[in-house]
């Protein structure tokens, strides 16, 4: 098993992975508030970590992969005091039941993962399903000195907890001190012994629909107490990879460091993972309209995929955008805009049609023996490496085209076949099934088209190539010319060869 490096955001270096039990590997990722329709952004962040997820099940590793859904505890604006809670909001503005607005976003979350072709967590905990066990969290805290409760909801004593233990900051890059100066004048700011201390169980007002006894009171726990319990509870206090997106790194990810080290007085986590966001033209996403042209930067997956927006030249499918969104490294920023999609789709397009033809083709005895087969093996070599390194996908992706290119010149007759032993064209071929498939995630969309209209299609060629040979015949160039230059026009390429006519589409 090749050496595989991660980039940990903790060390802000690549490390070798090694798991803390070689046995299982433990995989956390932050799942979405179930308020609202997840987002692009959001979809990036899970497709990067369905990726991580499925190299490391590709490297033989045994996963367990925990994605939580947050449906109580996430206040509007990420704060921790003096805000309302984002499912008690949209439960009052659709006059729902909290755990209906749950259900209905839950199931379009897991609808929008399943359209990306996202597989799904081995563990996938709800927030309300652990209210007594972020209780009795908050309640080690209180035990162990870094907690204080203030009339009925219970504080993380930041100060106390980094001038002790001198791991908080390390992984945003924050001071207790800058925080002190950005502070906002919150409601119940005054509360707290430092701005930096965070609400950990919050008292519930008259208007909060999510409550629960505790030991202090009716209330409901802070949105980062969540994933410090249910990371740990199903992958131990100290388990191996965390991810999220960049946005989370602070406060929320911070915040669970301390509280995982102040209730089990470990750091809970060996690597640190974060994806950057998802521009579109150029500009971080917002609803807000634009005050020249009166326009939000903002879209939809449902809007991409149907073509009803103000953005896209045509729609894209779910599997041209997770292609697309294999061409930048999950740390990388990346910009969605209607040039960048169109060359994802032909890129897409011309992957899958390598693949196809890499399918057909079948090895012949070998003539003579060239460096073919030793560059071949050594770009399958490379392709893996590419993935070991942090998983580079766009670096990976690249040495796939570069075989796409090998591949078309054995289909040309430009490099012969049996240039190559049997055994790397066996190779060649599990490489490009395991990375489009396995990897990658990517579904063949080429095929399910071609079911579809295949049969007429074919029989429309069949007939043109039929007239076109009888012209041929009876040397009838001016027809025969003008069928080709016409399906030329349409990008359908004809082929002649001794064993026939066959024709190609151009993507």
């Amino acid at each position: 098993m090749n050496s595989l490096s991660i980039y940990n955001s903790l060390t802000k270096t690549k490390e070798k992975f090694e798991p803390i039990n070689p046995k299982l590997v433990g995989l956390y990722v932050c799942g979405p508030t179930v308020y609202s329709d997840v987002h692009l952004g959001n979809c990036r962040t899970f497709t990067s970590f369905d990726i991580v997820y499925r190299y490391l099940l590709y490297k033989g590793y045994n996963v367990r992969y925990v994605r939580n859904i947050t449906d109580a505890g996430h206040l509007v604006g990420d704060a921790d005091i003096g805000a309302e809670d984002k499912m008690t909001k949209m439960a009052k503005a659709l006059q729902l039941e909290p755990m209906e607005v749950a259900q209905k976003y839950t199931v379009g979350f897991h609808q929008m993962m399943e359209a990306f072709n996202n597989l799904p967590p081995s563990i996938e905990p709800r927030a309300t399903g652990h209210i007594t066990e972020q209780i009795k969290m908050v309640q080690d805290i209180l035990d162990n000195g870094y907690g204080y409760e203030v009339g009925g909801t219970i504080y993380f004593n930041t100060v106390k907890f980094a001038q002790e233990n001198k791991v908080y900051g390390q992984l945003s890059g924050r001071k207790i001190e800058d925080q002190l100066a950005e502070s906002r004048e919150l409601k119940n700011q005054g509360e707290k012994r430092h701005p930096a201390d965070f609400a950990i169980w919050i008292k519930a007002d008259p208007n909060t629909l999510q409550r629960w006894d505790s030991p202090w009171g009716e209330g409901f726990p802070g949105w980062h107490l969540e994933c410090s319990v249910m990371s740990t509870k199903y992958l131990g206090s100290e388990f191996d990879i965390h991810g999220g997106g960049e946005d989370l790194k602070f406060p929320h990810h911070e915040n669970e460091i301390a509280q995982n080290c102040g209730a089990c007085g470990t750091t809970p986590v060996k690597y640190w993972m974060h994806g950057d966001m998802l521009l579109l033209n150029g500009k971080k996403m917002s609803k807000t309209p634009d005050p020249e042209t009166g326009l939000s930067n903002s879209i939809t997956p449902t809007e991409l995929f149907t073509g009803e927006n103000i953005h896209f030249s045509k729609p894209f499918s779910p599997m041209i955008l997770r292609f697309f969104m294999l061409q930048a490294h999950y740390r990388s920023t990346l910009n969605l805009n209607d040039e960048a999609l169109l060359a994802a789709e032909k890129g897409y397009y011309k992957l899958m049609e390598a693949y196809q033809i890499l399918e057909d083709l079948k090895h012949e005895e070998n003539i003579k023996i060239s460096d073919e087969d030793q560059q071949i093996n050594s770009l399958i070599a490379s392709t893996i490496a590419d993935m070991d390194d942090d998983f580079n996908t766009p670096k990976a992706l690249a040495r796939l085209f570069t075989l796409t290119n090998k591949i078309n010149s054995f289909k040309n007759g430009i490099i012969p076949i049996s240039s190559i032993s049997a055994e790397t064209l066996k190779s060649l071929k599990q490489l490009f099934h395991d990375f489009i498939f396995n990897i990658f995630g990517l579904k063949d969309e080429t095929q399910a088209s071609n079911s579809e209209n295949g049969n007429v299609l074919e029989g429309l060629m069949d007939l043109i190539i039929d007239i076109r040979q009888s012209s041929r015949t009876n040397k009838d160039w001016t027809t025969s010319d003008k069928i080709r230059d016409k399906l030329n026009e349409l990008k359908v390429q004809l082929k002649d060869s001794k064993e026939g006519t066959t024709w190609l589409i151009e993507k």
